[in-house]
């Protein structure tokens, strides 16, 4: 959730994702089971997240996010009936955010209820590389590399209501539209929501579980692959926070697939996990 209280706070968070599973539409397929010119055969991403936040005061913020990614790439290349193995590993630092918020709240003492909400606004920047190549000098597909090249806008709204009981639960919305493309490639516009709930299983431990809604649209452009790309997802993710010191806390959630469906083929995990540090200053 956004920050209230004023002040810095820097969050160090970890990602892995591996993604082994082929799909079409929402149906789990073999590798190479529908022809294509090239095969997929699995992503594992694991990416660092470090973000800066600062609050003004309880009515203005902003953070910014500078993404690490360290990707490895499998696929088969289907060339003249002949099966290629190619690959890619990589790390590089990604597209910087840089995200805004106006918050407002109410109070309900009789209720013993505090709500907060407000409206986030801000920019993906093109700071990550374009033009990664593996050993053999080829070019990763657009869709692989740490950045997309273009300069993306973000809006979005939250709420979140404070219980009497130390719980309380939260939603909210984000949109992410690309403003340009770059040398023949537009990513998808991206529509997230969430919705979760937060209990306090004491002074240090929180337990919380959200619901993970994600729309993306096709990519676009002679560089893209706009019939193998987008999609629907539904997921519950299940976490944790622990409180070690009195400004900081250790969390952990694992992301688990509802539903899934995929334009074309492409490759899905059956579970992710993150992990994180987060501290006020």
């Amino acid at each position: 959730g956004a920050w209230t209280e004023p002040g810095m706070r820097f969050d160090l968070r970890f990602e892995y994702i591996n993604q082994d599973q082929p799909m079409s539409g929402s149906s789990k397929v073999g590798v190479g089971q529908i022809p294509q010119h090239h095969d997929e055969v699995q992503t594992t991403n694991r990416n660092w997240l470090a973000t800066v936040d600062y609050a003004f005061n309880d009515k203005w913020g902003v953070a910014a996010t500078l993404p690490v990614v360290d990707r490895d790439h499998t696929h088969i290349h289907n060339h003249q009936g002949q099966k290629l193995v190619d690959n890619w590993n990589f790390t590089e630092v990604g597209d910087i955010r840089v995200l805004g918020r106006r918050q407002w709240s109410s109070e309900n003492r009789e209720a013993l209820r505090l709500d907060s909400y407000g409206v986030t606004f801000g920019l993906k920047l093109p700071t990550g590389e374009t033009d990664v190549r593996n050993a053999n000098g080829d070019l990763a597909e657009r869709s692989l590399q740490p950045g997309s090249g273009t300069t993306d806008i973000l809006l979005g709204a939250y709420f979140s209501r404070q219980l009497g009981s130390g719980s309380s639960w939260f939603s909210d919305l984000q949109v992410q539209q690309p403003l340009n493309s770059h040398e023949n490639f537009k990513p998808g516009m991206r529509v997230g929501f969430d919705v979760g709930y937060r209990y306090s299983a004491g002074d240090k431990l929180t337990l919380m579980v959200q619901l993970n809604v994600l729309y993306k649209d096709r990519d676009q452009g002679t560089e893209a692959e706009p019939e193998d790309s987008g999609g629907k997802f539904l997921f519950m993710s299940p976490g944790l926070s622990y409180m070690i010191a009195k400004k900081v806390q250790l969390y952990s959630f694992v992301q688990l697939p509802l539903y899934q469906y995929l334009n074309g083929v492409q490759l899905t995990a059956d579970w992710s996990v993150v992990a994180g540090i987060s501290t006020r200053f």
